[in-house]
């Protein structure tokens, strides 16, 4: 068989983008893990949907409004990794978001009149280290060039 004139260029994928995809499916698992935990019941209720005496996740205590949050950072992780630059998106989004709620749990610890999440000392932790993988996603280095590829399936 013959080599095909048209190869496909394609660039590997980079380690920022494998990070995006383990963080993700990191998130989306969690989540998914929480409503295991939590249920789904309280999903229109107020109360049930910010509860501060729920369940627990290892060191964390969860509630669906906290699981409705971690799959949605999960799916972003998982639709966005494929892409260099997609990924850097996500990166930056994790970034931002994860450090203005490390901010924002900083003041609501402790403080049920502000704090939906129901977010205690270790999830500030966890917060502002997601922070800090999200700006690593963002900024690492780009993969080598594109490399030439033959068309999937022809052999020479």
């Amino acid at each position: 068989m013959a080599r095909a004139e048209n190869p496909t260029v394609r660039r590997p994928r980079g380690v920022h983008q494998w990070l995006a995809l383990l963080v993700g499916a990191v998130f989306l698992a969690v989540g998914l893990w929480g409503f295991a935990r939590t249920g789904l019941d309280g999903l229109t209720d107020p109360e049930v949907l910010t509860a501060h005496d729920g369940p627990t996740l290892l060191w964390f205590t969860v509630n669906p409004l906290h699981n409705i949050v971690h799959v949605v950072v999960g799916v972003l992780g998982v639709l966005l990794w494929a892409a260099s630059a997609t990924a850097r998106i996500y990166g930056w989004l994790l970034f931002l978001g994860y450090g203005a709620v490390f901010v924002y749990g900083l003041f609501a610890v402790g403080n049920p009149d502000i704090d939906l999440l129901h977010l205690n000392q270790a999830d500030n932790w966890l917060h502002l280290g997601t922070a800090l993988v999200g700006l690593l996603i963002a900024v690492l280095p780009r993969p080598g060039p594109p490399v030439a590829r033959d068309t999937p399936g022809v052999r020479p």
